[in-house]
C-alpha cells in the first residue's frame, strides 16, 4: 500500500496542526543564537521554517522536502528569506558543512535507512554545529493514531501490518540516543514534549482521515465503504467525547539534539575499517 503525501493542505489538517504545536516548544529548547545558517530537512508545509523566519533571525534557511507540493505550499505560507529544495532526506542538495544548525520535525522515522538520512544531516552542518529532531513517540502517547488502529485491527486483523504504534516502535529515547551516538554525534541530549490537541466535534476529528493524506488515511479509504463506516461508528463510540461533544487527545514528542564532531566521526571510521 503506497502511502501518499502529496497535497499541502490536507496534510495541513491531517498532522500540520499537531508539528505546529511541537514545533515552538522544540525550537525553545534549543535555545539558539541569532544569526545561524538553518537547514529544515522534511519541512513539510513549513512549521519549523516559520518559526524560525520569525523569531530567531537566520543568516540563511534552507529547507528541503521530497514532496513538491509540499514545497509550493510552504512557498505560499512563507515570506522571502527561504531556500526552498525538493530533495530526499537521504540525498540531500546542500553542500558539506553549509550550515550552522540541522532540524527536522516527523521525518526520522520515514526514510528506509534513518541512519543514512541522519548521516546526510551530519554532512551538511558544520564541525560544533548541532543536529536535532523530533518524532511522535508511536507506541506511547499518539492517541489519534493509538484510537484509530486498535479499533482498525479489531475490525481487520491485517491492518496490524499497518499500525504506526507497532511499525514505529524505536521511535523513543533510547533508540534515538543510539541513533545519534551511532551517527558520531556528541552531548547528545533527549527530551519530550506533551501537547494536546482539541476537536469541537467528531467530524472535525473524522475530516482528516478521508483526505488520503498518511498511514491511517490511506489504509482507511483502501477499504469498502462499509468497512470505512464501521470504522467511524466504532472510533466514535470509543473516543474520549466530553458532553459538549468536543474530543481532547494527548500526543508526545520525543525530541533530541547533538554536536556534530566530525573529527570523531572520523576516527571511528578508521577504527571501524581497522
Amino acid at each position: 500500500m503506497k502511502v501518499t503525501w502529496e497535497s499541502g493542505d490536507a496534510y495541513e489538517l491531517y498532522m500540520g496542526r499537531w508539528s505546529r504545536m511541537v514545533a515552538k516548544p522544540f525550537l525553545e529548547w534549543l535555545d539558539p543564537e541569532p544569526e545561524l545558517r538553518w537547514l529544515d530537512v522534511g519541512c513539510g508545509t513549513g512549521p519549523l521554517s516559520d518559526i524560525i523566519l520569525n523569531h530567531y533571525k537566520p543568516a540563511a534557511l534552507y529547507a528541503v522536502d521530497q514532496s513538491e507540493s509540499f514545497i509550493k505550499s510552504a512557498q505560499m505560507r512563507l515570506r522571502q528569506g527561504i531556500q526552498l529544495r525538493v530533495g530526499n532526506a537521504m540525498a540531500l542538495p546542500v553542500d558539506d558543512n553549509a550550515v550552522d544548525i540541522t532540524v527536522s520535525g516527523l521525518l526520522l522515522n520515514i526514510p528506509p535507512a534513518p541512519d543514512e538520512a541522519l548521516q546526510e544531516m551530519v554532512r551538511v552542518t558544520r564541525t560544533g554545529g548541532t543536529v536535532a529532531a523530533y518524532v511522535w513517540d508511536y507506541a506511547g502517547s499518539m492517541e489519534m493514531l493509538h484510537h484509530f488502529w486498535e479499533a482498525a485491527v479489531e475490525l481487520n486483523l491485517m491492518a496490524d501490518v499497518m499500525h504506526e504504534g507497532k511499525r514505529f516502535a524505536d521511535c523513543n529515547k533510547p533508540a534515538l540516543r543510539q541513533l545519534f551516538s551511532d551517527a558520531g554525534l556528541t552531548d547528545i541530549t533527549v527530551t519530550s514534549f506533551e501537547i494536546t490537541q482539541e476537536f469541537p466535534d467528531f467530524e472535525q476529528f473524522w475530516a482528516p482521515f478521508l483526505a488520503g493524506q498518511g498511514t491511517a488515511p490511506t489504509y482507511l479509504l483502501s477499504q469498502p465503504e462499509a468497512d470505512q463506516t464501521a470504522l467511524r461508528d466504532l472510533l466514535k463510540a470509543r473516543l474520549p467525547t466530553a458532553s459538549d461533544g468536543s474530543i481532547k487527545l494527548r500526543a508526545r514528542a520525543w525530541a533530541i539534539k547533538g554536536r556534530v564532531d566530525k573529527a570523531v566521526a572520523t576516527e571511528d571510521d578508521d577504527a571501524a575499517a581497522d
